[in-house]
């Protein structure tokens, strides 16, 4: 059974990191593309950031660009999105996805297949 679980959300200031884990079981994250969408209140859901099954293609939205960093860890199987210099706008809920050969390509949505169930990351003072 594929899976995706979120951890590493919760509450922080302004200016603050944050780390989050997506773990991945019941498949080989090393042939998948996985990334990260986020909904802030009163939103729809936002693609954040996406790294391409062979790591070589990484996006960012333009807002957390130079301020997040997604990444994969093999040994692991998880994939991870470190947030600093966090924004009371990054608050909302973000969600882990992950698409076999998932390449994430510009101008082409992130079209994951797979979702973690959500984690809540508020920034505030």
């Amino acid at each position: 059974q594929l899976q995706l679980v979120e951890s590493g959300g919760g509450l922080v200031e302004p200016g603050g990191s944050l780390t989050l884990s997506c773990a991945a079981s019941g498949f080989d994250m090393d042939t998948y593309g996985a990334g990260w969408l986020r909904q802030r209140p009163g939103g729809e859901r936002e693609e954040v950031a996406c790294i391409s099954w062979s790591t070589v293609n990484i996006l960012y939205e333009d807002s957390v660009l130079g301020r997040f960093t997604v990444s994969k860890d093999r040994a692991n199987n998880t994939v991870y999105l470190q947030m600093n210099e966090l924004k009371p706008e990054d608050t909302g809920v973000y969600f882990c996805g992950a698409r076999e050969r998932g390449r994430c390509l510009r101008g082409r949505p992130f079209e994951f297949d797979h979702w973690g169930q959500g984690i809540q990351v508020t920034v505030g003072a």
